[in-house]
């Protein structure tokens, strides 16, 4: 059989079209994306108006929940138009997609990172948080974070876009990413592979190694406070953020470093799938909805509470 190459405009996403629990499946991505958009709109709404959650730890939850708002965005109404009824993409959109994907990806390694440091900060040296923390240091990582993100996807994503021809326009995936395109141009796979797993080990291994070891010094700190009611403030903050960044990093460690060892195509899926659609979703409630200050923010702004001067009640 002749071999048959292709120089697409667009390709077809193969998303669980032969799945036999289809309408499964989209209900659960609909209730994800529909709790994802709710939680993570509320936080924002929060902290814009609410002037006492304008500080820089309340700040970074809510660029968090901006990422992870884009993040859902980018990648859940079209697996959902995908399965139900178009399965095409045009090759432009596809590579916006793939690199908005990663972008955000850096993006949050980093701003996980710099959110531990604001921990350590507030718990070893909270004499000088205010100094340290401010809101231009939130905007300066804000800023270092996307910066350093353009300059680690924007090669990749270059690379994949002067691919020629492919093997098939199939991408037998629900979105468009870098491990995705390699699959299907027609290029040695391995000799790609192998640099963006290395670059995304290194992404993986860096920003959670800063994340543990400042942890493992707030955790010397808090064993130091007398207080046990400061010990459990202290150890449930550290808790709820470690909470998240296992729920990002583990899952995202795995789908960039286990297709070099013959993961099969199903298995990736699954795996990659995991940490772009189920952190958005638990953010809002595992990282703010615990938080008393945001709990009482988000019940206010629904249920339009007012406050009433003690001075008028009679």
């Amino acid at each position: 059989m002749e071999n048959v190459t292709f120089a697409p405009s667009e390709f077809i996403l193969d998303c669980l079209n032969h799945s036999d629990h289809r309408s499964l499946i989209t209900a659960i991505l609909f209730f994800i994306y529909l709790v994802t958009v709710t939680g993570n709109v509320l936080v924002i709404l929060v902290i814009i108006l609410d002037h006492q959650l304008q500080t820089p730890m309340y700040l970074y939850i809510g660029i968090l929940a901006c990422i992870d708002l884009i993040s859902s965005t980018n990648i859940i109404p079209k697996m959902l138009s995908s399965i139900l009824y178009d399965r095409v993409v045009p090759k432009v959109a596809c590579f916006v997609q793939l690199y908005i994907l990663h972008h955000l990806e850096v993006m949050q390694t980093f701003l996980l990172t710099f959110m531990a440091y604001d921990r350590y900060v507030a718990v070893v040296n909270p004499l000088r948080y205010p100094s340290i923390i401010t809101t231009k240091t939130v905007l300066h990582s804000l800023l270092v974070s996307s910066a350093c993100a353009f300059f680690l996807i924007a090669p990749f994503a270059f690379i994949c876009v002067s691919f020629p021809i492919y093997r098939t326009n199939v991408l037998p995936y629900c979105l468009c990413d870098y491990v995705t395109i390699l699959r299907v141009a027609c290029v040695d796979y391995v000799s790609y592979l192998i640099p963006g797993s290395t670059v995304s080990v290194l992404m993986l291994f860096f920003p959670l190694s800063a994340i543990l070891f400042s942890y493992s010094k707030i955790v010397q700190a808090v064993l130091k406070i007398s207080s046990n009611e400061g010990r459990r403030k202290a150890f449930s903050t550290c808790l709820t953020h470690l909470m998240i960044v296992s729920m990002f990093y583990v899952p995202l460690f795995t789908a960039y470093v286990f297709p070099s060892t013959g993961i099969t195509v199903e298995e990736y899926n699954v795996i990659a799938i995991i940490p772009c659609i189920i952190p958005p979703m638990f953010n809002p409630i595992i990282y703010s909805f615990r938080n008393k200050e945001m709990k009482n923010g988000i019940l206010k702004l629904l249920c339009k509470r007012k406050t009433v001067p003690e001075s008028n009640k009679h």
